[in-house]
């Protein structure tokens, strides 16, 4: 593999083309009409514009994209996430075009982009599930009759289903049609596929996923989890590993059972199993993500491991080069979206112009983005800005020098969650590790929470910075500083 097109854009296309390039690897970057002078652009060995701004006539462009690879030679594709990284259709359609895709096989990402064909393959491989259904369901006598035998409050899953969309708790009989009619309605309308399942729902669950890397010779390992329950509309904001509440067995266990959902599709590459996890520490296997995580850098931080590295040798066929045994946590790590959002407006979008933006230069602090001062947010794609992770001896020490990070990111011209996350790193049930995926819910107040004194903030983050300062002497992995964005302790 001696050329790899990168089927996506901005922070996570920049991402892949580091690792590429360090393999020797050359780089090809996508980009549409809005895009034609960010850093993925120019960071790339060549570069081809795909189509206009909307997604749809550009980074969706299954045919043209295939068409670039065949015009320059391409060897490989690599999705990133979003888009079509969990395009069955697509992966397909590269294989059949010669071309590797750096991903799952179409048979994989088929079986678990749908929650219902997940569960039923998973099923046989002693995996725990939420007690509910494993078949879609579209008539409501019926689907009235499961939920009073679950026992309410029941959730309302649409199967093609993602990003809280589709979904609908329900508290008592009398929501019930409503909310379901609800459910289809938005399933249809976000997937195409009115399909919906019945499950109980958790009330205070922790939302715990793990990491597994496979290769085409049948090894499956797990690279831990990741604590990803800080969410707003049922989407992460703050992710970190490990979680404050596995203990050794309750990791082991989890990272066994994400093993075994990876045999039970006959998974190659990097994947993400996600479970719930409730008030009794019990865990139930809540779907597959065929992809390379938004939230990957945590578990590169306290693994050494370079995923996307990883998946480039897996789609050249190569073995795994490390087993079960091998890996070991140290350290940790937490990661901030930094988001183009008002998180005092209910975290909606904030389009505009990043009249100041200086990252924060800092030991053990990592910035994976794909934007310069003067840029302008686009309103057509998601509106992530960057991916803020620190790594520290402990939880104590990263939560500190994330404060710190946070503190010394300058961003003006738009609104975004920098200042949300301090709040967060700030709380006591953050710090103390009791919280869920209601923590947003249950302390945040828009327009209240974040009204701090500038100088509180700067006292804060001054503690915080001496915090780090002596835990950094314990601290057995080299710095990272921004020009060395990755920590590789092998």
């Amino acid at each position: 593999m001696k050329k790899i097109l990168v089927a996506n854009r901005g922070e996570i296309a920049l991402r892949v083309m580091r690792s590429a390039k360090k393999m020797g690897i050359k780089t090809v970057a996508i980009f549409s009409e809005a895009d034609r002078d960010t850093p993925h652009v120019y960071f790339a060995d060549e570069a081809v514009c795909v189509g206009p701004a909307p997604s749809s006539e550009s980074y969706l462009n299954q045919k043209k994209i295939i068409q670039v690879c065949k015009d320059l030679n391409v060897d490989g594709i690599h999705p990133g996430y979003g888009f079509l990284s969990e395009n069955a259709k697509f992966a397909k359609a590269v294989t059949k075009a010669g071309i590797k895709f750096i991903g799952p096989s179409p048979y994989a990402i088929n079986i678990m982009g749908s929650k219902l064909d997940a569960k039923d393959a998973v099923k046989k491989y002693d995996i725990p599930m939420v007690p509910g259904v494993d078949h879609a369901i579209t008539d409501i006598k019926e689907a009235k009759k499961i939920a009073k035998k679950i026992g309410y409050p029941i959730l309302i899953k649409a199967s093609a289903g993602g990003g809280g969309k589709g979904m609908r708790i329900v508290e008592e009989e009398k929501e019930f049609v409503e909310q379901m009619d609800r459910a289809v309605s938005e399933a249809v309308s976000a997937f195409g596929d009115g399909s919906v399942f019945i499950e109980k729902y958790v009330g205070s669950p922790r939302h715990i996923e793990i990491q597994v890397l496979a290769d085409s010779h049948g090894n499956v390992v797990h690279l831990f989890e990741r604590e990803c329950s800080i969410q707003r509309r049922h989407q992460k904001v703050i992710e970190e590993a490990p979680s404050a509440v596995l203990d050794e067995e309750l990791r082991n266990e989890m990272g066994a059972a994400a093993v075994r959902v990876a045999k039970a599709c006959k998974y190659e590459g990097a994947g993400t199993v996600e479970f719930l996890l409730d008030e009794n520490k019990k865990f139930y296997f809540l779907e597959m993500n065929t992809r390379l995580q938004v939230e990957h850098p945590v578990t590169e931080l306290i693994t050494g491991i370079d995923l996307v590295e990883q998946q480039i040798l897996v789609a050249r066929g190569k073995k795994l080069a490390f087993k079960q045994e091998d890996l070991a946590i140290e350290g940790h790590a937490i990661e901030l979206r930094v988001y183009a959002e008002d998180p005092k407006n209910n975290f909606l979008p904030s389009i505009g112009t990043l009249t100041t933006y200086t990252k924060p230069n800092l030991p053990n602090v990592r910035v994976d983005d794909a934007y310069q001062e003067g840029m302008t947010i686009p309103i057509h794609y998601d509106p992530m800005i960057a991916k803020l992770a620190v790594y520290a001896k402990d939880r104590k020490a990263a939560i500190a020098l994330m404060i710190e990070a946070i503190a010394n990111y300058k961003i003006e011209g738009i609104e975004t969650t920098l200042d949300f996350g301090a709040f967060v790193m700030g709380h006591k049930s953050f710090t103390s590790g009791k919280f869920d995926t209601h923590f947003v819910g249950k302390y945040y107040k828009p327009g209240k929470n974040l009204k701090k004194d500038k100088k509180e903030f700067d006292l804060v983050a001054k503690i915080a910075a001496q915090i780090f300062e002596q835990s950094k002497k314990q601290l057995k992995v080299p710095e990272v500083l921004n020009e060395d964005w990755f920590v590789n302790r092998k």
